[in-house]
């Protein structure tokens, strides 16, 4: 069975740094087919990043040059490094896989990413920035 457990979230000041972390479990994990989304209360998900089944990542404009994606294949594990959070950045964030790589990640209008295909999600965690 696919899980993914997300940690690393927080409460931070404004301009301060989290950096996260997905543990996938149940498949064999790698950086292919995986991202971060986040969701504030009374919006609409974002798709935060994606890596798509070639490789190449992808940035909302909204965190480009603050946040970044890393994959360690050896341990199976996603992280997103946010660096000069600002309270907008306050959501729960999601981790999300495709096994099966075969996703379709690309640029969205208005510099959103967007995601097409099946993926499971882990359960999130919290970011808070004040």
């Amino acid at each position: 069975q696919v899980q993914l457990v997300e940690s690393g979230g927080g409460s931070v000041q404004a301009g301060g740094s989290l950096r996260l972390s997905c543990a996938a479990t149940g498949y064999t994990y790698s950086k292919y087919c995986t991202g971060w989304f986040r969701q504030a209360p009374g919006k609409e998900p974002e798709a935060v990043v994606g890596i798509d089944r070639y490789g190449v990542i992808f940035y909302a404009y909204s965190v480009k040059g603050r946040f970044s994606v890393a994959s360690d294949d050896a341990k199976s594990t996603l992280y997103l490094e946010m660096n000069s959070l600002k309270p907008e950045d306050t959501a729960k964030y999601y981790c999300l896989a495709d096994p099966y790589r075969a996703c379709e990640v690309r640029a969205g209008p208005g510099g959103g990413v967007i995601w097409a295909g099946s993926r499971t999600e882990g359960q999130g965690t919290q970011v808070t920035v004040s």
